[in-house]
């Protein structure tokens, strides 16, 4: 758990950063990133070294054992003075992490040039790390030496002193993570933590799912994946599983490289070392993934559209329309096996859009497949940067239909307050709406009047298929008894009275 303290050493290297001139919190993550790779390299270097001094048995290093490739080690240039710290990452181990093969780092001259390795010049991805395939476009931007020593004296006092575990690194970089909320336009990276596990446990992913995010951002609902088959699976499974989880039970897309890197980093701090993280544009003929996720879990763009042109065609058949939001539901189906299951944000107007692109894709989910749940949500959720309406669709893909009630369930809060500082407060419905979710059957008496109802198929395709929970819902109006007109003009003549009566008082005391 992330305490004050850690909070506090964590801002002080911020502040450090934002000091030294890079003030765009997504650089500064960017940054911090590349440092934690860099120091995890040589911690991954030192525990194979332990287990070959325990064994005899000679391991593969990451490192060259070369004097210039033994410098290159976090352990190594620490101490060293700001200077020359600053020439080793930025000469060499940077351009060395770039330059990774097989899980290996090259080595180089005294000069500080790569030395050419035989048979190495293909990048064979599958031996990479997901964060090392995508470096080759990174840019080192720490502006001097001395803030370079502080961060790497901060992040080495929270690894030394605080973080105990890789779950405590999660939390870190997930702390560090939030920071993006703040950053304006930034924000859309992130959905909150507390809506993503809600939407996991609606799902409950199991060690043998094939979990799919096509616009990961940072990899967050792949993460809280992971932590809950970790927290209920972990004592249980299998060789095999463990190694389903550390690779392809995961994959992410998206369309900024800077974003990879960082998913990328974030599902390794949660022992997630080889996550199927691509550079795709999801909705484009470049991606013809289909039939091949058991779970789907994303939070997709609202906003914009994309090129008529490159949208693939399959998808334009389910809804004809440019509008991402729209395209990204239809893409779910595409890439779910039958009997997969999809838990995705929406914004509200997908749930009562008047056009044949909204209503198709509706009408799909209705008809053909079998939705189970909207879950509304207040439009504080996604503050400090964005007031938007959205919901939480659940549903399961058939192809044969299957919709014959859908639960509707208006979330009025989340555990934290809906103004623009989003504060932790005690109102809380998620625990309410997992528990309902996983015991439907008790639902069915539930009038429209209440916080959750069922509403039959039926009634919502006389609806033209509207999913807006206030189409169906009930509200209760209490009539309420006011006094007479003689009564109130009494009671403003009795004011009348007192205040006359205190005026004179205040004139006898002058």
């Amino acid at each position: 758990m992330i305490t004050g303290a850690i909070k506090n050493k964590v801002d002080k290297i911020w502040t450090d950063i934002w000091a030294g001139g890079i003030t765009n919190p997504l650089t500064v993550i960017e940054q911090l990133t590349y440092l934690m790779f860099i120091r995890s390299l040589d911690e991954k270097e030192l525990e194979t070294e332990e287990f070959e001094n325990m064994t005899g048995e000679k391991m593969d290093k990451i490192f060259p054992q070369s004097a210039v490739g033994q410098s290159m080690r976090w352990s190594k240039f620490k101490n060293n003075d700001p200077r020359d710290i600053y020439d080793i990452i930025a000469q060499r181990v940077f351009p060395a992490i770039k330059n990774m093969r097989h899980g290996c780092l090259p080595d180089f001259t005294q000069q500080g040039e790569l030395m050419e390795t035989a048979g190495e010049s293909g990048n064979d991805e599958q031996n990479n790390t997901a964060f090392a395939r995508y470096m080759s476009d990174a840019m080192f931007l720490i502006p001097t030496p001395q803030v370079l020593q502080k961060i790497i004296t901060g992040l080495d006092d929270l690894y030394e002193h605080d973080i105990a575990d890789l779950d405590m690194q999660g939390d870190l970089y997930e702390y560090m993570l939030g920071k993006l909320a703040t950053a304006g336009q930034n924000g859309q990276f992130r959905t909150p933590k507390q809506i993503r596990e809600m939407m996991v446990e609606l799902l409950r992913p199991t060690p043998d799912d094939m979990i799919c995010d096509p616009a990961c951002g940072t990899a967050g609902f792949l993460v809280s994946a992971s932590e809950y088959i970790r927290k209920n699976y972990e004592d249980t499974m299998t060789t095999e599983q463990w190694e389903h989880f550390a690779g392809d039970a995961f994959t992410g897309f998206d369309t900024d490289r800077t974003m990879l890197r960082i998913s990328a980093m974030n599902l390794m701090l949660h022992s997630i070392s080889r996550p199927e993280i691509d550079y795709n544009d999801s909705v484009s003929k470049q991606n013809q993934i289909s039939d091949k996720f058991t779970m789907c879990l994303a939070n997709p763009p609202f906003k914009g559209t994309v090129d008529a042109e490159s949208i693939d065609d399959n998808l334009k058949a389910v809804t004809n329309t440019k509008k991402t939001e729209l395209l990204f539901l239809a893409l779910f189906l595409r890439m779910l096996k039958k009997g997969g299951q999809c838990a995705c944000i929406v914004p509200d107007g997908v749930l009562f859009g008047s056009s044949k692109a909204h209503k198709a894709i509706r009408k799909e989910l209705v008809e053909n497949h079998q939705l189970r749940a909207v879950i509304s949500m207040p439009s504080g959720v996604f503050k400090p940067y964005a007031g938007v309406s959205t919901a939480v669709l659940v549903f399961t893909k058939t192809g044969a239909g299957g919709t014959e009630n859908v639960w509707f369930y208006d979330m009025k809060a989340d555990g934290f307050s809906l103004d623009d500082k989003r504060s932790e407060i005690g109102e809380n419905d998620i625990p309410d709406i997992i528990s309902r979710f996983h015991n439907l059957e008790q639902e069915s008496g539930r009038q429209r009047t209440e916080q959750s109802f069922f509403v039959p198929k039926q009634e919502i395709a006389d609806n033209d298929y509207d999913l807006s929970i206030n189409k169906y819902k009930k509200v209760e109006y209490v009539p309420v008894k006011y006094p007479s007109t003689a009564e109130i003009m009494a009671e403003l003549h009795e004011l009348e009275t007192e205040i006359a009566a205190g005026l004179a008082e205040l004139e006898g005391m002058l």
